[in-house]
């Protein structure tokens, strides 16, 4: 796929579908309204955690585009993406969306969001074990399990993990 259109693609679909489960889904829980005032200090870190959640989830689509795809299954990329967060995390979007939801948690004092929190983490999750990863596997083999031992799948890393050099990927 050209990078113009997977740009395109990948912006479309991040509208869409983390667009509504961090900003869509929280707005129907909490209408953006304080529910139970907590110190401004707590509202400040609610904030920053939103925003950082944000940043991991971007990056790591950029990342699917650079490689010439999309995170979208139906149109994904035709090399295996071990860079940026993915370095540190197999499931940088997914983490950072949860992260952002914890964020506005707490931002609008609303344990409703933590429930649906819970949620937007439990269904990426089988996702991932059930679809993604054996999908991964059959697609990329050795590569991949090398990258799935050498990098969690939920707790990030602290240093960032470096793929080993390959003849046939140039890396």
């Amino acid at each position: 796929m050209r990078k113009s259109r997977a740009a395109a693609v990948s912006a479309g679909f991040f509208v869409v579908a983390p667009g509504t489960v961090v900003g869509l889904v929280p707005w129907l829980i909490t209408r953006w309204r304080v529910r139970r005032p907590l110190p401004g200090a707590a509202r400040v870190v609610g904030a920053v955690l939103v925003a950082a959640g944000l940043v991991p989830a971007t990056s790591a689509f950029a990342e699917f585009v650079k490689a010439g795809g999309t995170p979208i299954p139906v149109a994904p990329t035709e090399r295996l993406v071990v860079s940026g967060f993915n370095r540190h995390v197999r499931n940088p979007m997914y983490l950072g969306l949860l992260l952002s939801i914890i964020g506005q948690a707490v931002l609008f004092g609303n344990v409703r969001l933590l429930a649906y929190a819970a949620a937007a983490w439990a269904v990426p999750a089988a996702f991932v074990r059930w679809y993604e990863e054996p999908t991964l596997a059959r697609t990329f083999g050795a590569e991949y399990e090398e990258y799935r031992r050498s990098v969690p799948a939920w707790l990030p890393r602290t240093t960032p993990w470096t793929p080993p050099a390959r003849e046939d990927t140039g890396r």
